[in-house]
């Protein structure tokens, strides 16, 4: 036998499969790297970038109202203050509904006065959140709520009236209003200014979660349907703050309610 019979042929083919799998994997290290690197940029897009925008645009809109409420900006049609006569329909809330609000079927509801859809026309302050946001007409996601805004349900009652103010706010992204609402505990103050006057609303009830169609939180006489140990049963003015649970999700909807302590006119 010959003394190299022993030494490993190493053929032309062999190597190439080597280096052809080298190839792939490396590629495929390229492709995941990339991919790692889309996703960052997206969670650092979704979890600061659109806070950051919405919170500028909302502070920008609160500071445009006071000064049109000090009568140093223009001034806009509609507003919170409307006629007693424009009560909210008992239906529930209208048609535009977004994913930190409770889905029901609602019917369209604007009689004369009330502010026009996405109009910014009140400020929200919650001083234990230390927040300080505008109210804009209606619930829309595009229009209101990734502002940086919170929504009012057209249908559902004006501030300081008889019957429910009903709100919904982001939880997580997009200036997340409503992120820190577990925080608050009963007597908690929940103010709103308009351009005549500030409601002040102490914080009576809170649901922790509820499906997201339990439109009965949002009614006039608030109360949940599918929890009914939660809510009321007689007239009064309500204010209702509604936002996704649990966080980074849509799946529920958490609920807190405040009943009308004082009214201060401007």
């Amino acid at each position: 036998m010959p003394a190299w019979s022993g030494v490993r042929v190493v053929r032309h083919s062999d190597r190439r499969r080597r280096a052809l799998r080298r190839r792939v994997l490396w590629a495929g290290g390229e492709v995941l790297v990339t991919l790692g690197v889309l996703l960052m940029l997206l969670v650092v897009h979704q979890l600061w970038w659109t806070n950051r925008e919405a919170r500028r645009g909302a502070e920008r809109q609160v500071e445009a109202l006071e000064r049109e409420w000090a009568g140093k900006g223009p001034g806009g049609g509609g507003g919170a203050d409307a006629p007693p006569s424009a009560s909210a329909s008992p239906a529930g809330p209208a048609a535009t509904a977004d994913s930190s609000t409770p889905r029901a079927s609602r019917r369209p509801y604007a009689p004369a006065g009330l502010p026009r859809q996405s109009q910014a026309y009140a400020v929200l302050t919650i001083p234990r959140l230390g927040l300080r946001v505008p109210v804009a007409e209606g619930v829309s996601r595009a229009d209101v709520l990734n502002k940086g805004y919170v929504g009012h349900y057209r249908g559902t009652q004006q501030p300081g009236r008889a019957g429910n103010f009903a709100l919904a706010g982001h939880r997580n992204t997009h200036g997340e209003p409503f992120r820190y609402l577990p925080r608050l505990r009963r007597g908690d103050d929940i103010e709103v200014e308009t351009r005549t006057a500030t409601y002040t609303y102490g914080v009576d009830q809170i649901l922790p979660q509820t499906s997201a169609t339990d439109s009965g939180v949002v009614r006039p006489v608030p109360r949940s349907l599918l929890r009914p140990a939660y809510g009321y049963s007689a007239p009064g003015s309500y204010i209702t703050l509604t936002t996704c649970t649990p966080e980074f999700t849509s799946r529920y909807r958490m609920v807190v309610w405040g009943k009308l302590v004082s009214m201060r006119p401007r």
